[in-house]
């Protein structure tokens, strides 16, 4: 299972809200619907977000094995 808990934390790190994400940067409410649910995202998101968070994908999501 892939958990997006690392994704919530670097946002908060920097100050970076929902609202920024969809407002500012584009992002479908849909996607972040995904992510607050740990649902599946595409790789386009993926590097979407770290461009905008300047981290890699270790940093906003992490594997848990079953």
């Amino acid at each position: 299972m892939v958990s997006f808990k690392p994704l919530w934390e670097i946002m908060d790190k920097q100050g970076i809200t929902t609202y920024t994400l969809i407002h500012k940067h584009g992002f479908n409410p849909r996607t972040i619907n995904n992510l607050k649910h740990n649902r599946g995202i595409t790789v386009y998101t993926l590097e979407h977000l770290c461009k905008v968070l300047h981290c890699t994908p270790n940093d906003i999501l992490e594997f848990i094995p079953d």
